[in-house]
């Protein structure tokens, strides 16, 4: 298949990222732009673990509120004030204070999930899977954990306005796309009712 300008623009529109990363992810996926998505993705990922332990020294605040009644701040983080007021990066900052306002998560990530309340959480599911045999039971809990906990770790959530990716998949294309570590350091929310 031709990569047209029209196809690695097109690719560029859903992905955000630069123009030579679209071509050659179309280029390894042979012209497929579902496929080319899949490699960028995994690629975000893969920059956002070799970024991990660079310092924080910029960021942005994002917030959103809602009818007045229900308000968010997320404190997204980057390396430098470049980056931080790229209109681009406050747009996602702004995006996740939406999510947080519209999911109110406990937690920053499943990793940040205290021992005690997933000991709660565990011995309230024992309960219901006790018929099961012991393989099975082993199962269904660690799904049942996930399920659970998944709702309450804002970036394990699915992102509100598209499903098909997770708010640390955003986090990672962010840094992909910034070329520098992002992360959501803080966050809170605020309601009325």
């Amino acid at each position: 298949m031709e990569l047209t300008t029209d196809v690695i623009k097109q690719l560029r529109d859903a992905t955000g990222v630069s123009v030579m990363q679209c071509k050659k992810a179309l280029e390894e996926a042979g012209g497929d732009l579902a496929k080319a998505e899949v490699i960028l993705r995994k690629r975000s990922a893969a920059s956002a673990q070799k970024k991990a332990g660079r310092d924080l020294g910029a960021g942005a605040v994002g917030s959103y509120t809602h009818d007045g009644a229900i308000g968010a701040m997320v404190l997204l983080s980057c390396e430098t004030d470049f980056v931080a007021r790229n209109p681009e990066f406050v747009a996602l900052a702004r995006e996740l204070a939406m999510q947080v306002a519209a999911t109110n998560p406990a937690y920053r990530s499943l990793e940040d999930i205290p021992a005690d309340a997933k000991e709660a959480a565990l011995a309230v599911f024992k309960e219901e899977v006790a018929g099961k045999s012991e393989d099975m039971r082993e199962k269904i809990l660690d799904g049942k954990l996930a399920s659970y906990f998944r709702d309450q770790a804002l970036l394990d959530q699915p992102f509100i306005k598209d499903e098909s990716k997770t708010v640390r998949d955003l986090v990672n294309e962010a840094t992909q796309k910034f070329g520098e570590r992002v992360e959501v350091s803080r966050f809170a929310r605020f309601s009325a009712r």
